[in-house]
């Protein structure tokens, strides 16, 4: 049967009829709102489980146009599947079950109390423990999934990487900002090129839940076979923006990326290509300020003078592009 999980009844009669829960079951529906690219509902259910039910949509919930296939939802089924045995421990959600013909999947929720690290470090609550975590986990993946031949047949297809990161983070980006276009275009060649790990593609301090001082990963529907820098550009341009914002936390953002880099490192120390991610790294978080700013799905806290001003200072940056993460904070704050 089809349904939109963000219509309580129309949920509750398919979580019924397709017997995820028993027919006198009541359970309690509530809409989580704050994504873009999906539908998702918390049902609290009578046996004390509590679930997080997610629903692909096909066009985006941003200010302009943005669509990518609804199958993408399998994809993070998944990788719910797999990381488990690639991550740290209890760093991922258990999937609960799978729905291909609505596109949706429901994985077991994160106990309460817990809260979004973006939205703890909106409240200037950077606290360095959170940092290193956030650098291991990926670090982590990025290394066990490393040298996978099965993995990269796995997650061999990259179009939902293509649809949901490379056209409306770098192509679309090197439409608004022409002087700019030669070098995004050159970093999308040498990010297709490069086939090394597991790449989560959405690894920033939204898709992160703090329950009881330690993280947890969610959201991996563009998760692919790639280039892991990637995941480090767009980590870094999260934590150098907010520093941006954030004029009296600036140095402690500061501080707070080198923990995360250094935590990363750590962690990857069996990699083989570790001795170039740096500078790839590096080229990825320029390029990750500045998409950010004039790509499709733009940050929402940094005034327009803000974005602007960040617009200017990618710019300069890709035109002498820093290759290590020290050269690229002192930059970018000296500039600011």
């Amino acid at each position: 049967m089809s349904v939109d999980i963000e219509q309580p009844d129309q949920l509750l009669t398919y979580l019924k009829q397709t017997n995820r829960i028993s027919p006198t079951e009541i359970p309690q529906i509530q809409i989580l709102r704050g994504g873009v690219s999906n539908k998702t509902v918390l049902v609290k259910r009578s046996n004390n489980q509590s679930w997080v039910l997610k629903q692909a949509l096909p066009k985006l919930r941003v200010e302009v146009d943005w669509f990518s296939d609804p199958a993408r939802i399998h994809r993070e089924a998944l990788a719910l599947k797999i990381l488990p045995s690639l991550s740290p421990p209890n760093t991922i959600t258990p999937l609960i079950f799978e729905d291909p013909a609505n596109h949706l999947l429901a994985m077991q929720a994160v106990d309460e109390p817990h809260d979004n690290l973006k939205t703890l470090f909106m409240s200037a609550q950077i606290d360095p423990n959170h940092l290193q975590q956030f650098g291991h986990i990926i670090g982590v993946i990025h290394s066990n999934s490393t040298g996978r031949s099965d993995l990269a047949q796995l997650f061999d297809d990259r179009s939902f990487f293509e649809s949901l990161r490379i056209e409306p983070y770098y192509r679309y980006t090197a439409q608004q900002v022409p002087q700019a276009a030669s070098t995004l275009n050159h970093l999308i060649q040498t990010t297709h090129s490069r086939r090394l790990c597991l790449v989560h593609g959405d690894y920033s301090p939204k898709n992160i839940l703090v329950n009881n001082h330690k993280l947890i990963l969610l959201d991996h529907e563009v998760i692919h076979f790639g280039d892991p820098a990637f995941d480090l550009g767009f980590a870094l341009a999260h934590l150098l923006s907010k520093a941006h914002h954030f004029p009296a936390q600036r140095l402690a953002f500061a501080a707070a990326t080198q923990t995360f880099w250094t935590s990363y490192t750590n962690a990857i120390q069996s990699a083989p290509w570790r001795t170039d991610i740096e500078s790839h790294a590096a080229f990825h978080a320029v390029a990750c300020l500045l998409a950010r700013v004039a790509g499709r799905s733009k940050l929402e806290y940094l005034t327009q003078e803000e974005r602007q001003k960040q617009m200017n200072l990618a710019i300069h940056l890709l035109q002498s592009r820093p290759t290590s993460i020290d050269e690229l904070l002192n930059r970018f704050l000296s500039q600011l």
